[in-house]
């Protein structure tokens, strides 16, 4: 198990337990203490626990996500693969928002070299996004939320409701058949809500995992959506009642 993978793991248990031993987790990860408090530390860092005498406890809030520089190491070749199909989708000309989030990143890095007029709804999109010179790149103002560089409040929702976008691509915390598409903070699915009542084409890109969680906000219904990007974790079922409804579906 590479440290990446054990960090995983570690996460996991702390979000499951509240709580956990570096000589429990020594023997469970079959690696040595020392490794076990160098990946504690390192998570400490991101801010998903604090350290405390033998172990360490969770920093999260019920249902909180995990620091960016975590969420972007997570299932990065998927999310690669889905930025691609989803930069292919879009057509040289169009006007579009790249929502904020790691699978927003993936996309807006894919947007390379495209004629393409761009709102990119993350400092870190945007940054990407600066450097193109095809790319006609529209910022939309507003406050930045600490650790994650998402574009949010009132400014930000106005800038984007006074214009008209060919796409949305969307990201999301969390999706399902009954619950919709959410979000884990109020203020981004605020945004992103505003983003997709801009467009005229919503195109959700979620890695699979994402069926099997439900956040806090709700952003939309599954009805409102046109095109669903996503990866072969994703459930049977789910996929089979997106088609069902209309959507457009894509597997990678």
């Amino acid at each position: 198990m590479d440290g990446a993978d054990r960090r995983r793991e570690i996460v996991e248990r702390i979000r499951r337990d509240g709580r956990v031993a570096v000589t429990e987790l020594s023997l469970q990860l079959e690696t040595s203490e020392v490794t076990v408090r160098r990946d504690l530390d390192v998570l400490a860092e991101s801010g998903v626990l604090l350290r405390i005498r033998g172990g360490a406890v969770s920093q999260l809030k019920r249902g909180e996500e995990l620091p960016f520089s975590m969420r972007e190491l997570d299932g990065a070749d998927a999310k690669e693969r889905i930025a691609e199909v989803a930069a292919s989708l879009v057509r040289d000309g169009e006007a579009i928002v790249v929502d904020s989030g790691t699978t927003g990143l993936a996309v807006a890095r894919a947007l390379g070299g495209r004629r393409l007029t761009v709102m990119p709804l993350s400092l870190q999109a945007a940054t990407v996004l600066s450097g193109e010179a095809s790319i006609s790149l529209l910022l939309p103002g507003g406050s930045t939320r600490f650790g994650e560089g998402s574009l949010v409040g009132p400014l930000t929702e106005a800038n984007i409701a006074s214009l008209r976008f060919d796409t949305v691509v969307l990201t999301c915390c969390g999706v399902s058949v009954a619950g919709g598409v959410t979000a884990h903070d109020l203020q981004e699915a605020a945004v992103k809500r505003a983003a997709v009542k801009a467009a005229s084409r919503t195109m959700l890109v979620a890695e699979g995992a994402k069926f099997a969680r439900t956040a806090l906000a709700v952003v939309c219904q599954l009805d409102e959506v046109d095109v669903v990007i996503t990866d072969e974790d994703a459930p049977r079922n789910a996929i089979s009642a997106l088609e069902g409804m209309g959507i457009e579906v894509h597997i990678v």
